[in-house]
């Protein structure tokens, strides 16, 4: 027996000694790390995503704490189990032998009609689920869902065809399609037409304040004025006449309405500019419903959010984390690997160049805030107050570089990402073996040829790497961002036709930023939950693919001065 345990410890610690357990330590911890990740990303896929499928509308009749019985059409949301002694404290009748009771989270909608948007519902009195085809539901720009039963289409106040005949969804379809064309031109002329005269008339504005600056008076004041009035004029005739083309669509819009009856058989009257789509999801086959889900998905990541971002898309989120991304990258970029090649290539080893190294890495861990609070101060305050009194003194009282934008956001991420791309590109100079540096300079290279056409080309992989772990950390950021440039609502993108075509000054929207607003600033909790879901899986598909990106480049570098050097 003694000798079987000797064996048996022996082979443990030949076991142990070849580094056995650590390699399978190693690999579980991995293993158990990749299933975290893929059941968060799952468990936000499934949250989010799920709230896009076309579901079914119920009507039931439930009874109140005070005995009085509702009719109601709704979307059940979720349910859960509660003990019979809430529902007793709250007035609900239950039987005393009855320990627990189901309560149902009921989306009801026409939030104009009773102010509540979501409430819960017990199963004590309610009525048999029931699932009508001609149920309705009605997404509006304004006041969320109606849910309810059509009565009939009106134009200009007078009937034109009532529910059960038998071209009514023809028809509906029809006028939505027309209505949806019609509103889409009127915000194509307010963005587009009305935006660009807009522009040019307060840049006529600013330049005669520029001229009251330069102390220019006299005839060359009045030619000028005189030009500028002429111009003014102009601007004004045609922005008289595309005013005049955007109130004569807005009145094509609004000469459809829809005539509609909640569950309770309260009528109400729907105007067609405030409609989005019509659906009946009862009658609704699975192909048709995957239809409206990819209709319903697109439309989340390519339209401008609404209804205090719960409702809508997140497109100008989704374009200001992209563009913010690329303008840091830029920025950080050449910065960060001249340093790291001036701390390795040409910096004297000393106490001096040990002092930068370690506040290089010491930067690394500096909390995010505090690279918002020095942006806001010393990029935002500081730089663009001055650049504001330097070259938009017209401009002023009205900041234009004073405040938070996108330049002053992209700049402070690439601040906060420096200190990777330093390490990172450092760490890459340092594994290029000597022999290729003795090799060059014997081939008679100077010391500058051999570090910008033989060792910077092949730290490029490394340079890449810092450039990937940039992007990965900036683009979840929002705490600094939130003091630099990101608003809650800022649906005019950055980039337009008006001169100079991209807005470093303008504000933008942000995705990290917008998860944070629709989590725990919006006014509905119950409607921003699945967006919060939703909005998340977008950010981390961003990222992925803005990594993908840079790893494929990073490779591809890599395989190119590999098959050079063989």
């Amino acid at each position: 027996m003694k000798s079987f345990l000797n064996a048996t410890l022996k082979k443990i610690a030949l076991w142990t000694k070849n580094g056995s357990p650590w390699i399978w330590l190693n690999g579980g911890a991995v293993t158990i790390c990749m299933l975290m990740v893929v059941g968060l990303v799952g468990l936000i896929a499934v949250r989010g995503f799920s709230h896009f499928w076309p579901a079914n509308i119920l009507q039931t009749s439930v009874i109140d704490n005070v005995g009085k019985q509702q009719i109601i059409l709704a979307e059940v949301v979720r349910s859960e189990v509660i003990p019979a002694a809430v529902a007793r404290d709250n007035g609900y009748t239950v039987a005393t032998d009855r320990e627990l009771i189901t309560r149902y989270l009921m989306k009801l909608g026409n939030r104009d009609i009773t102010s509540r948007d979501f409430m819960w519902f017990l199963e004590i009195g309610m009525s048999e689920w029931k699932y009508p085809q001609d149920a309705v539901v009605v997404e509006r720009r304004e006041w969320g869902n109606f849910y309810g039963y059509l009565e009939s289409i009106n134009e200009n106040g007078k009937t034109v065809v009532a529910q059960g005949a038998e071209n009514f969804w023809q028809e509906l379809d029809a006028r939505m399609k027309r209505s949806l064309t019609l509103h889409d031109q009127m915000t194509r002329l307010e963005k587009n037409e009305i935006g660009h005269v807009n522009n040019e008339l307060q840049d006529l504005r600013l330049k005669h304040r520029r001229l009251e600056l330069d102390g220019i008076t006299g005839e060359q004041m009045l030619a000028a004025e005189a030009k500028f009035a002429e111009q003014k004029i102009i601007l004004e005739n045609e922005y008289a006449i595309i005013k005049k083309e955007r109130d004569a669509l807005a009145e094509q819009i609004k000469r459809d309405q829809l005539i509609a009856k909640t569950a309770d058989g309260k009528e109400i009257t729907l105007s067609f500019d405030h409609l989005v789509r019509v659906t009946r999801p009862n009658a609704m086959g699975i192909f048709a419903k995957s239809g409206q889900y990819v209709e319903r998905f697109w439309e989340f990541v390519s339209a401008e959010p609404r209804e205090s971002n719960t409702e809508g898309g997140i497109f100008p989120a989704i374009f200001g984390t992209l563009i913010m991304v690329i303008i840091m990258a830029i920025m950080v970029t050449p910065f960060g690997v001249l340093a790291a090649i001036y701390l390795r290539e040409y910096a004297k080893d000393g106490l001096f160049l040990r002092i930068i190294r370690i506040s290089v890495y010491n930067l690394a861990g500096v909390p995010s805030i505090v690279y918002g609070v020095f942006g806001l101060g010393f990029f935002v305050y500081t730089l663009g107050g001055n650049l504001d009194h330097l070259f938009y003194a017209e401009s002023l009282p009205t900041p234009t570089f004073g405040t938070p934008g996108l330049f002053w956001a992209s700049l402070t991420l690439a601040l906060l990402t420096l200190p990777i791309v330093i390490v990172s590109t450092e760490e890459g100079l340092s594994r290029i073996p000597s022999t290729i540096r003795q090799g060059s300079l014997a081939l008679g290279a100077t010391k500058s040829e051999t570090l910008w056409k033989v060792i910077v080309p092949l730290a490029t992989p490394a340079m890449m790497t810092g450039l990937i772990l940039a992007i990965a950390r900036a683009a979840g950021e929002v705490a600094p961002l939130m003091l630099v440039g990101v608003v809650k609502l800022a649906p005019a993108l950055p980039v337009d036709g008006n001169y100079p075509f991209v807005h470093l000054d303008q504000k933008i929207m942000h995705l990290g930023f917008h998860i944070y607003d629709v989590g725990f600033q919006s006014p509905n909790v119950e409607a921003a939950r699945p967006l919060v879901y939703a909005t998340s899986l977008i950010l981390v598909l961003l990222i992925i693919t803005l990594n993908f990106t840079a790893i494929k480049i990073r490779n591809n570098l890599r395989e190119k001065y590999r098959s050079a050097a063989d």
